[in-house]
């Protein structure tokens, strides 16, 4: 089975980062495995660790932009970019 650092970071969920990075901190919390493979799986665990908040950061943002309200107590929305090429339609109001 290939591992997370195999995969391109795009390719990899949040979820199943943080599954391997689960694994990574009992192995390295087991203290048996050899000073490079611990330095190995360390610098995975930092990149894994790194693209998950990358990914927490983005889910926040979009709360916070649903979430937003104009001065008169309205929901303001703002579209979001989307990975199709079509044309976004102007909200109704």
């Amino acid at each position: 089975m290939a591992s997370p650092k195999d995969n391109a970071p795009e390719s990899v969920s949040f979820e199943q980062s943080m599954e391997r990075l689960s694994v990574i901190v009992k192995k390295l919390e087991g203290g048996e495995l050899p000073l490079e493979q611990s330095l190995q799986l360390f610098e995975e665990g930092v990149r894994l660790s790194r693209m998950a908040q990358q990914r927490l950061d983005s889910a926040q943002q979009r709360i916070e932009r649903l979430l937003t309200v104009d001065s008169q107590g309205r929901p303001r929305t703002a579209p979001f970019e989307t990975t199709t090429s079509e044309p976004e339609e102007e909200p109704p109001f």
